[in-house]
């Protein structure tokens, strides 16, 4: 072959690989996204059990069109926490199964009949009307999940177009000698074996090798004996897709990837010897003959249909072998305390953005949820002090912090990427939330250092003081959760149930006061006691501000308006009926008992 040929082969080649390769990460990207974070979210859920599991799995992977993309995303969900190594192994076993289905989508290349409807299933005949739909919807569609679909088709079509490259490429050497010589050079196993992993670990696509066989196998005679090695091979050169995710990963995330290659390594290698030693003995009689496309994507689904599900029983072992390679020290298991929730946010997710938002979401709730405990720690604090309960409001309200600092970097990087409106409308409602949360986490500290000072100079409030407190307390406690059920919800009109309650407080609040003069001027309580009710009643009053403002800017982000002040000004100088009457009924409800003074 002269330079001039084997430039242009080289070239097609190359080209043709690039296209596929982009192609299957365009498809795999625009289903991913079509998803909605869906995808992730059930995988999270579903993975309980062992055999639903491993479906799982297999389905994932054949609708996403990559092992490595469903690997990937295995490992992020352990590294974050939401996934076990029991659970994300038996999704791994699946994976391998269900990617094969790339080799029997590119083996309809090899379609080759005269009848007019059968050639009609080879998708170069229909791949360039799929691309027009693709490109139509993605450039004229206003919708996400049509544009998402048309990102689909055009993914497919280049796929497809590459693959059609590959092999128009390699066409001229089905006539060349010296490239059938090299060819049996693979019937060799170890040679074999070694140039699928070598191959699959610069390209990082089990599929991507596998193609480039069935490629040349549509026009360049390729033996059974050339192509099993290099399948297998092909299996475990994958592996450095996920090793290479896991590099970033916390130690479980590392496990993940490791399980990922050490199956892989053990089917491979398994295989490789039984296989081999059987055919030492019994000669293969098909071992010298010509494969097809459809014969390779044969030997990659028997492979895995085979070992897989032989596997499930002992998933157990690679668990072992991965926590054995990595050990768990002391650290790590204080870490993990430490670290719970926040592990949530990984980056890894941020590649789709609608399950990154769900996780973000999810963490939010989290962060509500400790606010509030941290609240209802130091609220009981006033009456009976623990120096164990203030110490879990102290580290509450630093995990709040926490919580703060690492959300809102996170909300911001998810912002960066094309959201759908509804996406938008709950990142904005998030990162008008999270600094409300901590403040009132803050205020939580406030309560408990001043019940802290007050058991330490031995100080507590009259019994009808006390009495208030406690109804000030519960009205407190109520629109703290009313603003957590807003948060889950983000439904406005659950929002708009907890300004009345606000207004309410500030009620409660002023006659709280105005009670603690009069029984300070009738000399009933000291100026001490006035000091520790006034500090922390601007600390419940504060703390209904902020729930208010929760409930403002989910009202807001819902109406596309964004004057809480205009807001809330309009509210009140409306005095609508409803609102009225829904003051009216928590002014009863949280009513300070009659007093004589």
């Amino acid at each position: 072959m002269d330079p001039k040929e084997l430039f242009t082969l080289i070239a097609g080649l190359i080209g043709g690989l690039a296209m596929f390769l982009y192609g299957m990460n365009v498809m795999s990207g625009g289903l991913t996204k079509a998803a909605g974070g869906r995808l992730e979210s059930v995988l999270a859920k579903v993975t309980k059990h062992p055999i639903i599991a491993y479906l799982f799995g297999v389905g994932v992977t054949a609708l996403v069109q990559s092992s490595s993309a469903s690997t990937v995303m295995v490992v992020g969900l352990v590294n974050s926490g939401i996934m076990t190594l029991k659970q994300a192994v038996n999704v791994i076993l699946g994976a391998n199964l269900g990617t094969t289905f790339t080799a029997w989508l590119l083996s309809l290349n090899g379609i080759s009949s005269e009848n007019f409807f059968v050639s009609l299933l080879k998708p170069k005949s229909f791949t360039p009307f799929l691309a027009m739909i693709g490109i139509a919807l993605y450039m004229f569609s206003k919708n996400d999940k049509k544009k998402n679909i048309g990102t689909v088709l055009l993914g497919f079509s280049v796929l497809m177009f590459g693959m059609s490259n590959m092999s128009d490429a390699m066409a001229p050497l089905k006539t060349n000698e010296e490239f059938k010589q090299l060819l049996t050079t693979f019937s060799n196993p170890i040679i074999g074996f070694m140039v699928g992993i070598i191959f699959t670990m610069v390209i990082q696509s089990s599929a991507g090798t596998i193609g480039v066989l069935q490629a040349i196998a549509r026009d360049v005679p390729v033996l059974y004996s050339v192509a099993i090695p290099v399948v297998v091979g092909a299996e475990v050169g994958t592996c450095i897709t996920a090793i290479l995710s896991s590099f970033g990963a916390n130690k479980n995330g590392k496990r993940t990837a490791l399980m990922h290659l050490y199956f892989n390594l053990i089917k491979a290698l398994s295989f490789m010897i039984i296989f081999y030693i059987v055919n030492s003995i019994v000669h293969f009689s098909f071992m010298g003959n010509r494969i097809g496309m459809a014969g390779i994507a044969g030997i990659h689904t028997l492979i895995n249909l085979v070992a897989t599900p032989l596997m499930l029983p002992f998933a157990g072992l690679l668990v072992n072998l991965a926590l054995k390679t990595i050990p768990i020290d002391e650290k790590e298991k204080k870490e993990q305390e430490e670290q719970q929730g926040i592990r949530t946010l990984d980056p890894r997710f941020l590649s789709n953005p609608p399950f990154a938002l769900e996780q973000a979401r999810q963490a939010a709730i989290d962060m509500a949820n400790m606010a509030k405990d941290s609240l209802y720690k130091a609220v009981d604090l006033i009456t009976d002090f623990k120096e164990e309960t203030a110490e879990e409001v102290d580290y509450l309200e630093r995990k709040v912090d926490q919580y703060e600092d690492q959300l809102g970097t996170y909300l911001m990087k998810i912002n960066n990427h094309h959201l759908s409106p509804e996406d938008s409308h709950t990142l904005s409602v998030l990162l008008h939330c999270i600094t409300d949360y901590e403040r009132i986490s803050d205020h939580a500290l406030n309560i408990m250092q001043k019940a802290r000072g007050m058991s330490e100079n031995k100080r507590s409030f009259t019994p009808k003081a006390q009495s208030e407190m406690d109804i000030f307390s519960s009205a407190v406690k109520e629109i703290v959760d009313m603003s957590i059920n807003a948060l889950k919800t983000q439904d406005p009109e659950v929002a708009k149930t907890i300004e009345p309650l606000e207004e309410a407080i500030d009620g409660i609040h002023k006659e709280v006061k105005r009670r603690h003069v009069r029984r300070l001027r009738k000399g009933k309580c000291t100026i001490e006691q006035g000091f520790d009710l006034s500090d922390i009643g601007t600390d419940y009053e504060r703390i209904a501000d902020h729930c208010s403002n929760i409930a403002v800017g989910i009202i807001e982000v819902n109406e596309d308006a964004y004057d809480a002040h205009g807001y809330l000004e309009a509210l009140k100088a409306e005095k609508r009926e409803g609102f009225e009457q829904a003051v009216d009924f928590y002014e009863r409800k949280y009513e300070l008992p009659s007093v004589k003074f």
